[in-house]
C-alpha cells in the first residue's frame, strides 16, 4: 500500500508552486508593465494574501505528525490556491475583456 500523504504532499508543493505563485508573478509583471489595466492590480491584494496562507498551511501540512490534520491542512492550502487564481486570473479575464 502506499502512503497517500506522500502524494498529497508533493501536489500540494506542486499545487502552491505552479498555481499558485507563478501566477501571482506573472499578474504582477503585467501590471508593473502596464500591458494590462490598473485595475487588476487591486486583485492582487486578495490573490497575494491567499497564495500565502496557502503557503502556511502547506508548510505547517508538511510538517505535521498526525496524518488526518496533516492532510485537511494541505487539502486547504490547495483550495486556498484555487480561490487565489479564480479572483485573480478569472478577474484579468473579465477587466480586459470588459475594458477591450
Amino acid at each position: 500500500m502506499t502512503d497517500a500523504l506522500r502524494q498529497l504532499r508533493w501536489y500540494a508543493v506542486l499545487a502552491v508552486t505552479l498555481f499558485g505563485i507563478v501566477p501571482m508573478v506573472m499578474v504582477s509583471l503585467l501590471v508593473a508593465q502596464e500591458k494590462t489595466p490598473q485595475t487588476v492590480g487591486l486583485l492582487l491584494i486578495g490573490g497575494i494574501p491567499l497564495v500565502l496562507a496557502a503557503i502556511v498551511y502547506a508548510a505547517i501540512g508538511m510538517t505535521g505528525d498526525d496524518p488526518e490534520v496533516a492532510s485537511r491542512r494541505l487539502r486547504l492550502s490547495m483550495a486556498l490556491v484555487a480561490v487565489a487564481d479564480v479572483l485573480v486570473l478569472g478577474g484579468n479575464a473579465l477587466i480586459r475583456a470588459a475594458s477591450n
